[in-house]
């Protein structure tokens, strides 16, 4: 497998992923991820960071417990909002009942 730009080349064929911004390394990411309090922003941490090594995103999105396009979105998120585009976003409705 070979990065070319934004291509991959894999064997014969070519194949375009979505770049990934890389301001933020992989190992600082990784830090990040193991101090982060929240599991799930924790994940795409993890899943971005093994992206940028290489690893198929198939794959990296696996080994942090997603789906691909949960990753996909995660990048998209991650490229226009950096660290904080990896939490939770607030939901609409009413908020839990304290007890």
């Amino acid at each position: 497998m070979i990065l070319f730009g934004s291509f991959l080349i894999r064997g014969d064929r070519m194949a375009r992923g979505l770049p990934i911004r890389s301001d933020i390394g992989p190992d600082v990411l990784r830090g990040l991820a193991r101090r982060e309090n929240n599991g799930r922003a924790a994940s795409r941490m993890f899943a971005i960071a093994n992206a940028l090594e290489g690893m198929e995103r198939a794959e990296a999105a696996r080994l942090a417990g997603m789906e691909r396009q949960a990753l996909h979105d995660a990048v998209v998120r991650f490229n226009s909002e950096g660290i904080a585009g990896l939490h939770d976003r607030p939901r609409s409705g009413m908020p839990p009942l304290a007890e």
